[in-house]
């Protein structure tokens, strides 16, 4: 890819397979849709408008945890094996590797799963996992609390309202830990508070870049 009067050009026909990865609220929706667009990228998002368990889970998370992490881990599986028979690039909204060092480890951490359904969670993670390639490179858009529960309030989803902050804080610290230990591929790490890539082509721009940049190491 090159850069050339406000536009991003393609120069080769390497394939690439990108995910975003953060934090509730961090912008990876807008992310992906804004990088694919940009640079005639497919787009896959994570399924929320159509998930069935999430409102539920929201509700009564003890109850709904285990049916929602199955429904996520199946869903994302099914699109990882999509992506990677595609012939074009692709941007991931979140990867499936957050479904179990992130989401499942702090629900179960918190009480919130079962010892035994987290451990059968794990153990059918592993299985399915162990088919898959990794992306190339995994973004983790790295946001603090005060800009996530923002974000969260601005895009005004109902069954959102009530996160609590120390969940969304917890979170924040399972993602630092697990960024910092992950070995499947590339990695990115964007510090997205002081950004604006929605309203700021500038910073979209140098975001972008940074990727580019990453993939071509």
């Amino acid at each position: 890819m090159l850069y050339q009067d406000g536009f991003f050009i393609n120069m080769n026909s390497k394939k690439y397979f990108v995910s975003v990865a953060g934090n509730i609220g961090s912008g990876k929706s807008s992310l992906t849709k804004l990088v694919s667009e940009n640079l005639n990228w497919i787009p896959y998002f994570e399924s929320v408008n159509d998930n069935p368990y999430l409102e539920d889970f929201y509700r009564d998370m003890l109850r709904w945890s285990f049916n929602l992490q199955i429904y996520f881990l199946s869903h994302r599986f099914r699109i990882h094996k999509e992506i990677l028979g595609q012939q074009n690039s692709v941007i991931q909204d979140r990867s499936i590797y957050e479904d179990v060092e992130i989401f499942a480890k702090n629900l179960h951490e918190i009480g919130m799963m079962e010892k035994r359904d987290y451990k059968n969670y794990q153990s059918l993670f592993r299985e399915m996992t162990s088919y898959l390639k990794a992306p190339d490179l995994l973004i983790y858009l790295k946001a603090d609390l005060n800009t996530l529960v923002n974000q969260i309030k601005q895009r005004g989803r109902d069954f959102e309202k009530n996160i609590d902050k120390n969940y969304i804080e917890k979170l924040n610290v399972s993602y630092d830990k697990w960024i910092s230990n992950y070995s499947h591929g590339k990695t990115l790490i964007i510090e997205s508070d002081g950004l604006d890539f929605v309203n700021s082509k500038n910073d979209l721009d140098y975001v972008i870049k940074l990727v580019l940049d990453k993939l071509n190491e």
